[in-house]
């Protein structure tokens, strides 16, 4: 596993290095192999890797496709990414690593939002779009990769775990309904709850897409269908 946060300002102000690392240094166990930060004015992203897939420094992240104009970090495993690359390689794509971290920011730039229904994997990732000034974040469809926020008027902030957003100027108070749930449904609170006020999950199967002012997009992208076998012919005893 890895460590990913973030956070994107509406309020004019810059991302800060020292929350950033406030929040990695809670990260860290999650990703002992190394950490990177890249922040460019009012966003900016840390990420502590568990090095699996493309071993080298190429892998490491945040990645930052400087062609493409697109920045990621990403917690998870894509399975079927060799195939989605010679996909892409044949739609004209190079690539400077062999990770599956890069196959995603290039499914990202050729389908858009779409890629999700392509990725075969656990995963909790976000993309900055430098052109549209946009931030994507998606959750697989199972919520395997955790993935928890705090959005207000000011900011969204993001951690692979709530210990990371609770270094942060938050609302730490508990959230009532979800102490219940948790009591009740032996340490599971559903998402978008937690038991604290100023943390939600991202739902598993759902993208948010942010802008500049702040307004947010969300989408469930994919939800398990329940059919009922029909039998066509009544069985006789």
């Amino acid at each position: 596993m890895c460590g990913i946060c973030g956070q994107f300002r509406f309020d004019g102000e810059k991302v800060s290095s020292k929350s950033l690392g406030l929040m990695m240094s809670k990260l860290a166990r999650r990703g002992p192999d190394s950490s990177g930060v890249w922040i460019d004015g009012s966003i900016g992203f840390g990420h502590q890797r568990l090095s699996i897939i493309d071993l080298s420094s190429l892998g490491s992240q945040p990645m930052v496709d400087e062609k493409l104009g697109l920045i990621l970090v990403f917690n998870g495993t894509i399975y079927n990414y060799k195939s989605l690359r010679d996909l892409l390689i044949s739609c004209g794509y190079t690539f400077f690593s062999n990770s599956d971290t890069e196959v995603i920011i290039k499914a990202y730039h050729y389908w858009g939002d779409e890629c999700l229904e392509r990725l075969d994997g656990m995963f909790a990732f976000a993309i900055w779009d430098e052109a549209t000034q946009k931030l994507f974040v998606a959750r697989d469809r199972m919520g395997i990769k955790p993935f928890y926020f705090n959005a207000t008027s000011k900011a969204f902030t993001f951690a692979s775990n709530s210990q990371a957003l609770l270094t942060q100027d938050l609302d730490k108070s508990i959230n009532p309904v979800a102490l219940q749930q948790q009591l009740s449904l032996h340490g599971v609170v559903p998402a978008p709850n937690t038991i604290i006020n100023g943390i939600q999950k991202l739902k598993p199967g759902t993208y948010i897409i942010l802008n500049a002012d702040g307004h947010i997009q969300e989408k469930t992208y994919w939800s398990p269908s329940a059919k009922r076998r029909i039998l066509k012919e009544h069985m006789n005893f």
